[in-house]
């Protein structure tokens, strides 16, 4: 069998055994952490088919996890608590956006498309800075969140939990499928030599636009999830530091690997959590320890795991 299929097996069957394990140790606080790596695992997973599929660096990826926060806010604010008719609005929002987004940028490729997208980024950023009604600048606090048909098990503790998780294993088998299927292939092909693709027949934007368009609404679930775990939004959400934060989870993960978003989401929670609790300018030891992963895992977390034959299988 494959080893990066047995090792998410074994990732997976993990994280579904954390919530008994860790409350019987009095590690109740990393419960929380972990649906942290979660969420950034969902945006990074839906980062990764951009970038590491599709060839398509995109600087401005959190807009979309801003969009689906703030989508979500602004319906609860609005009296919608139903997380299904929330989902339903979130990604038709950002879809929306996407859309309009992606078929301008699709006009580029190359430094040219990270510079657009990193303008429509930035632009997202102060559009929801603007918004006076919803915190402006300094963000809204919730005091109702989502609720499944009237129950509050999605709410907090392990319901809440198993809902990132479920949504996690959803979004990895996802995006695993489409890397198998004609469209996957055809969309690595499109980043390897475009023109060859065209050539033979294939419509390059219109793959790239709807692999865009899949990218930016799992990042917009991954902002819902967001809202009910911090019970808070803030425009810093789609800031362009967050899109550069998400890149690197990507590829200190592993480009196109099957389980590189998710190591690197969990690698960079933890170091973080770790150094921060030692040392107060963290990003001093954080910066030397990205550098020496990157030159000795050349490819990425997930070349540590998955021999050379299994990563040519899982492409």
């Amino acid at each position: 069998m494959d080893r990066s299929l047995v090792f998410a097996a074994i990732l997976f069957g993990l994280l579904l055994l954390m919530p008994f394990l860790l409350p019987l140790f009095g590690s109740e606080y990393l419960i929380g952490l972990i649906i942290k790596a979660m969420l950034l695992a969902i945006a990074a997973i839906s980062l990764d088919l951009l970038i590491g599929h599709g060839g398509m660096v995109s600087l401005g990826h959190a807009a979309f996890v801003g969009v689906g926060a703030y989508a979500t806010a602004i319906g609860l604010e609005n009296g919608i608590e139903n997380i299904l008719l929330l989902l339903v609005i979130t990604l038709a929002v950002t879809g929306f956006v996407a859309l309009v987004t992606g078929s301008l940028a699709l006009r580029t490729s190359g430094v040219y498309f990270l510079m657009i997208t990193l303008a429509f980024g930035q632009m997202t950023y102060f559009t929801l800075t603007s918004l006076a009604a919803y915190g402006g600048d300094d963000g809204l606090t919730l005091w109702s969140l989502a609720t499944l048909f009237g129950s509050d098990i999605v709410q907090s503790g392990s319901g809440l939990y198993f809902l990132v998780l479920g949504t996690l294993f959803a979004t990895w088998w996802g995006v695993f499928q489409i890397s198998r299927s004609r469209f996957g292939r055809v969309l690595r092909a499109a980043r390897d030599n475009p023109e060859r693709a065209e050539v033979m027949g294939y419509a390059v934007t219109r793959y790239r636009l709807i692999a865009y368009l899949i990218a930016a609404m799992i990042a917009g679930v991954s902002g819902l999830l967001l809202v009910q775990h911090a019970e808070f939004v803030s425009p810093a959400l789609a800031t362009w530091q967050r899109s550069g934060d998400l890149i690197v989870v990507v590829v200190l993960g592993g480009l196109g690997s099957r389980n590189g978003a998710i190591l690197g989401a969990f690698f960079i929670v933890i170091i973080e959590e770790v150094l921060g609790s030692f040392v107060h300018e963290w990003r001093l030891i954080y910066g030397p320890v990205l550098v020496l992963m990157v030159l000795f895992a050349k490819g990425g977390i997930a070349d540590l795991f998955v021999s050379k034959d299994a990563k040519g299988r899982a492409a």
